[in-house]
């Protein structure tokens, strides 16, 4: 993995909200932190009924085709926006 601060101090940032973001917002994270470590999402889909894994894989391979830096890019855009929205832990 190619070594970004920003990138890392808003994995952090995100540790460290006052309050867990929204189950969309969550989801969209995870798509977004997948793609710009992983790229396209080439995982099996997992059983219908598996709600939550089919849900994380969903967010990954919607962002199918978006480049590792620009995912990465819009993950600290994001968190940035969920900082402001939620606020940091003292």
């Amino acid at each position: 993995m190619h070594y970004n601060p920003n990138f890392e101090q808003a994995i952090i940032d995100l540790n460290n909200l006052k309050t867990k973001p929204e189950d969309i917002e969550l989801l969209k994270l995870y798509g977004l932190y997948k793609q710009s470590l992983f790229g396209n999402n080439n995982t099996s889909k997992p059983f219908v009924l598996n709600f939550r894994d089919t849900s994380k894989w969903n967010a990954w391979n919607e962002l199918r085709g978006k480049g590792k830096i620009r995912a990465k890019i819009e993950y600290i855009i994001f968190v940035e926006d969920l900082k402001k929205k939620y606020g940091m832990k003292d």
